[in-house]
């Protein structure tokens, strides 16, 4: 099982073979993703924001993995990451770069269908996103990722980037754990002085399938709020999250990056 850590020791993943996924957020370059299996475990490992020029300039798989310890933390169902220092191969050039790594979340017998697809071929006329998953029974896993994706302002969470898993012989559906927040926190900055500027309380325009534009008025759709995560957050809490990760980003973006989780929190602690 995947743990949630940081390796930092230099890995040789040259024998991966990357493919080219276009950013869905509007980004110049590319994310790109590969597979292994090994000992019959599937592991997919995914880069940050890749430019063929600049080579990887992004810092979303490191998204990843802060987004993974604040959901232990709230006791939230996720995929769990590695994050992982690593030696890569892209067309004949090499790159030192930090990637992520997770294993596959399907159960045995379990397929996999994209939400958007899966509402496309089982709603009733008119039905709302929300109101389907309600219908279905997914009420609280779709709460919990609203309340989530406010409070790391979670840009990306289209109709693919949720998922229905099912399994025809035991005739069980569930939503499948939260993942893919690498389009979150303060991705869009390059530069500490970026960083610095940032107002981590803005509500910027996002891509959400549920729910409109702004990921702060899509709380309005909760139920009830105080049922969504498990567990609270503190100030305590900062340093389990970014533990071994002053080794990777500079302090001014940890401390940017908390300042963001934080204040959303308080905010949704007092709706």
């Amino acid at each position: 099982m995947i743990e949630t850590k940081v390796i930092l020791e230099k890995q040789d993943l040259t024998y991966l073979k990357w493919s080219h996924i276009r950013s869905s957020s509007g980004n110049a370059g590319s994310f790109l993703k590969s597979d292994s299996t090994l000992g019959g475990v599937k592991r997919y490992y995914k880069l940050s924001n890749f430019d063929p020029v600049n080579g990887i300039v992004g810092h979303e798989c490191i998204n990843e993995i802060i987004v993974d310890r604040l959901l232990n933390i709230l006791g939230v169902d996720h995929i769990h990451y590695e994050l992982i220092n690593a030696v890569i191969e892209i067309e004949g050039r090499q790159y030192d770069t930090f990637l992520c790594c997770s294993e596959d979340f399907k159960k045995q017998g379990e397929s996999k269908a994209a939400l958007d697809n899966f509402y496309t071929a089982n709603s009733l006329k008119g039905e709302s996103h929300y109101d389907f998953c309600m219908r279905m029974g997914w009420q609280r896993d779709i709460d919990t990722m609203l309340a989530v994706d406010y409070l790391v302002l979670n840009r990306d969470r289209h109709g693919a980037n949720i998922e229905v898993l099912r399994n025809a012989r035991a005739k069980t559906m569930r939503i499948a754990p939260l993942f893919d927040h690498g389009l979150s926190l303060i991705y869009s900055c390059m530069s500490d002085k970026e960083a610095k500027k940032y107002d981590v309380l803005e509500d910027k325009k996002c891509q959400n399938f549920i729910g409109g534009y702004s990921c702060y008025e899509n709380l309005s759709l909760i139920k009830n709020k105080k049922d969504v995560f498990l567990n609270g957050l503190s100030s305590k809490d900062k340093k389990a999250i970014f533990d071994d990760l002053n080794n990777v980003i500079s302090e001014v973006f940890i401390d940017k990056i908390w300042e963001m989780i934080y204040e959303r929190y308080k905010i949704y602690e007092e709706l």
